[in-house]
């Protein structure tokens, strides 16, 4: 009969993480936290000064450039809000938000389609107006200020929302164009495949198998649009010429005037108040943004 033959034992010291171990891991988290306090702190200072520099007086703005002020002023609040001689700040809120919206609307849907197009579709010479597209991005905004302007001015659409809101109906933006491309190639062909089997045409596909997968991109699209719009000076300024059409980026150049008569606290009021509806717009997206990127194409 043959006798058992004894096991070594297993030394699992080796395997166990010494201290060294452990706080090397702990040093390099620290160091990893502290970097990214100190990069937050940067981010968020001149919003910080912003916002404590709205409530100072005009002779503690001079004077005091700490973030927190002295004696407390929220009158420039409604001052700023009403400082504009025959209008209210709010008239310049509405402007910006209908056109604000108008853009991610019209970039949105015209981009998301073109996209399909040029990612899903096979037409003559695809690859050629893919790139003639990819091309415009070489193109400097202010080489195309002016024929636009003639264009818009023989159509009677200057100092209306017009011209910069039905642009992006043509889907004008080559890069949010792009990004989408990019990101429906990435959908498998096999979901447009068994579409098609169960006999789903091109617009079938695209609303019920490519636009929900397609949640990151379009949420993406909006969140960069309305940003981009809302903060547009250049191309609003072009545009639009009377007071009552002017937006909030051009409503905050009227509390610097160029006779020397300068209201800078009522324009630092006016101007936290131009940064909530970017905040509450990102925050609204961003559960969508989380949400659309757990979603998957392939569901058990």
């Amino acid at each position: 009969m043959a006798t058992p033959t004894a096991v070594a034992p297993v030394d699992t010291s080796a395997a166990a993480p010494g201290p060294a171990k452990r706080s090397g891991r702990w040093y390099e988290g620290g160091a990893a936290h502290v970097v990214l306090i100190v990069l937050l702190v940067v981010a968020l200072y001149p919003i910080a000064y912003m916002f404590g520099t709205s409530f100072k007086s005009p002779e503690e703005i001079l004077n005091n450039v700490n973030v927190l002020p002295r004696q407390f002023t929220p009158g420039n609040y409604p001052e700023g809000w009403s400082g504009i001689p025959g209008i209210t700040f709010g008239r310049f809120f509405l402007n910006s938000a209908v056109i604000a919206i108008g853009v991610v609307v019209g970039n949105v849907v015209a981009c998301a389609l073109a996209a399909f197009a040029f990612a899903r579709l096979r037409f003559p010479l695809r690859g050629l107006w893919f790139a003639l597209m990819i091309g415009t991005l070489l193109l400097p905004h202010h080489v195309l200020i002016v024929p636009q302007y003639v264009l818009f001015n023989s159509l009677e659409w200057i100092n209306t929302p017009l011209p910069l809101i039905v642009p992006k109906f043509l889907a004008t933006d080559a890069f949010f164009v792009f990004l989408m491309v990019q990101f429906m190639r990435g959908i498998p062909r096999s979901l447009d495949e068994a579409a098609e089997i169960d006999g789903c045409g091109p617009y079938r596909r695209f609303f019920h198998i490519v636009l929900p997968l397609t949640k990151p991109a379009l949420v993406t699209t909006a969140v960069f649009s309305f940003i981009q719009t809302w903060n547009d000076f250049f191309s609003q300024l072009v545009y639009l010429n009377d007071l009552e059409a002017y937006t909030v980026p051009i409503g905050l150049r009227l509390f610097l005037d160029s006779s020397g008569q300068n209201a800078v606290a009522p324009m630092f009021a006016m101007s936290v108040l131009s940064l909530v509806p970017v905040f509450l717009f990102f925050l609204v997206f961003q559960r969508l943004i989380v949400d659309g990127i757990n979603t998957s194409g392939i569901k058990g």
